[in-house]
């Protein structure tokens, strides 16, 4: 029986903090189901967003539905074909993912969506997407900010390009190990200590069943 192929993606730029720890997370699920899997660092690849060269919109083109920029992504984009599912990860700033993320999505996302309406998917099969959102803010402040309409677009696109979709956020993460020695007043370094003890445990544990899901089809 053929391994499933679980892919995640880290759009932050630490290796070892709130959103890459829900992504390993996630992958220990999908792992503890027999799937392999993979966490890439985007922060470590060497990439822009999109150039608007169009050449995955050229049609009879050698890159029709492909992106064309030859940089750290080509090799990757040929992994996220023969993958089952793929995981995107990133905090929040300033309302929306980080600029790595971004630039990552408009070269994951643009070449397999058409021009037609309505827009199709060239994507070569269906695979399970996810997005996990890890966020200074709580939940109360990411609904009153309009975060809410962010995530749910995101989530219709991937649908669209992947077959489906979903998410989880981990909302008032704990930031710095020592809030003492950081201008950070706004927050309460005590509530944040308390928060990253018991609640961030049950987001990993999100996370984990999130990796199971993909790694068994839903099951």
């Amino acid at each position: 029986m053929t391994k499933m192929k679980i892919m995640a993606f880290n759009g932050s730029p630490r290796k070892k903090w709130n959103t890459a720890t829900l992504l390993e997370k996630a992958l220990e699920g999908a792992a503890s189901k027999g799937a392999k899997t993979e966490l890439i660092h985007l922060y470590d690849l060497n990439y822009k967003g999109c150039i608007s060269c169009f050449a995955c919109k050229t049609i009879g083109g050698k890159s029709y539905g492909r992106c064309a920029v030859k940089d750290d992504l080509k090799p990757i984009f040929r992994k996220i074909e023969k993958a089952d599912a793929i995981i995107l990860g990133s905090p929040i700033y300033f309302g929306t993912v980080s600029g790595e993320m971004q630039s990552f999505m408009e070269r994951l996302l643009f070449p397999y969506s058409t021009y037609t309406d309505p827009p199709q998917s060239l994507f070569p099969k269906k695979i399970q997407a996810g997005f996990i959102y890890t966020m200074g803010v709580t939940e109360e402040m990411m609904r009153e900010w309009g975060y809410l309409e962010h995530f749910k677009r995101h989530g219709m696109i991937l649908t669209r390009i992947y077959g489906a979709s979903e998410y989880m956020c981990s909302f008032d993460t704990y930031q710095f190990d020592d809030y003492s020695k950081v201008l950070a007043t706004r927050f309460d370094p005590v509530k944040k200590a308390q928060r990253r003890k018991e609640i961030f445990p049950i987001d990993c544990q999100r996370a984990f069943d999130m990796g199971v899901r993909f790694a068994t089809g839903g099951r």
